[in-house]
């Protein structure tokens, strides 16, 4: 049983969390964080529209409608009463606390660039990347060409985010997932480009 001082001080002890914002509103939600003074991270990825005339080259969220705050949660409410914000994703009586680790794999694919957001998929073959600026991170395994793509699974938002990297610096982790449909799904986003 923990006691009220260890269960003060876990309140008290910064942690990562995903905070949930009305959507196409997370760069709004980011200022008002940075005004406020709240660590925050708001991944994103250019990619391009097509306009009836020309295309235009745009910034976007990688995960729609998230962001992530690191706080102590009994201050939360720094970040509950900023407009455009929902809530902090969890259950009703506990918040759940993004892992150090996911925010570092996040960074790191940022770091690299080439994000692009992806389905969350939980079958395929595990993989941790060996060495370079992703090393340590951990996805499944989706092939395409001479290069690997690797789906990068957020487990504390059930998001993902997909990253191609030099198939070399990639090594199998565990094994397949088990799951009768898991060759067709990974066949199905090879084709993706």
């Amino acid at each position: 049983m923990q006691s009220a001082d260890t269960f003060s001080f876990e309140l008290q002890k910064p942690k990562w969390y995903a905070l949930f914002v009305r959507s196409n509103q997370e760069k709004r939600v980011a200022r008002h964080l940075e005004h406020r003074g709240v660590e925050h991270l708001l991944p994103s990825y250019q990619c391009t529209s097509r306009r009836k005339d020309r295309h235009v080259d745009l910034e976007r969220a990688l995960f729609p409608g998230y962001l992530f705050i690191k706080l102590p949660f009994c201050e939360r409410l720094k970040v509950l009463t900023v407009p455009n914000v929902l809530s902090i994703v969890g259950t009703r009586t506990c918040p759940s606390v993004v892992s150090d680790d996911e925010i570092s794999w996040i960074k790191s694919g940022v770091e690299h660039g080439g994000l692009k957001p992806h389905s969350y998929l939980e079958v395929g073959t595990r993989v941790v990347v060996m060495s370079g600026v992703a090393a340590g991170m951990e996805g499944i395994l989706l092939r395409k060409h001479n290069n690997v793509r690797i789906l990068v699974a957020l487990d504390s938002i059930a998001q993902a985010f997909v990253i191609e990297i030099d198939g070399a610096l990639v090594k199998p982790v565990g094994g397949k997932l088990a799951c009768a449909a898991s060759a067709s799904q990974i066949q199905e986003h090879q084709g993706d480009a």
